[in-house]
């Protein structure tokens, strides 16, 4: 199958887009939808990207995840590079379709550029009042060694 066999719905009334069993993604402004990556088994969530059209068709075609780099502007098959390709098991999307849950199986070592299986490895501090806000980690342990895998920057 080529991607471009691939299509979406019209974004008729709320009613269709709420009830039909069709995809019809939002894409913002800039052409973009965001997508939250999620460990298909433990529920982990992994990372936070974008997709545009064809970076979306790429994934339901090959079944791997593809995002669009807002950074590089361009379409960025994920772990092309490190390896650390993400399976996709399920895909999500909310009532007005303009966000997107991916539930995948993480091949390789970890999601997170920085080494980690996660790119949320810290959390906020809300416990206490702090000026400016606190970042507690949550995951201080590298997965992968970065430097390694991308080189040096």
């Amino acid at each position: 199958m080529n991607n471009d066999d691939i299509t979406f719905g019209a974004r008729e009334d709320k009613k269709s887009i709420e009830e039909k069993p069709i995809l019809a993604p939002k894409f913002d402004a800039d052409g973009l939808i965001p997508a939250v990556a999620m460990d298909a088994t433990t529920k982990e969530p992994l990372m936070l990207a974008y997709m545009n059209a064809q970076s979306l068709r790429m994934t339901l075609e090959l079944g791997e995840v593809v995002y669009y780099s807002r950074s590089r502007q361009e379409i960025w098959h994920k772990g092309a590079t490190s390896g650390h390709v993400q399976i996709v098991k399920e895909i999500l999307t909310d009532c007005d379709q303009d966000a997107l849950i991916i539930y995948v199986e993480q091949i390789g070592a970890g999601a997170c550029h920085t080494g980690r299986n996660s790119c949320f490895y810290r959390a906020v501090d809300v416990s206490k009042e702090k000026k400016p806000a606190a970042l507690v980690f949550k995951e201080s342990e590298r997965t992968f060694d970065p430097d390694a895998v991308y080189g040096k920057k």
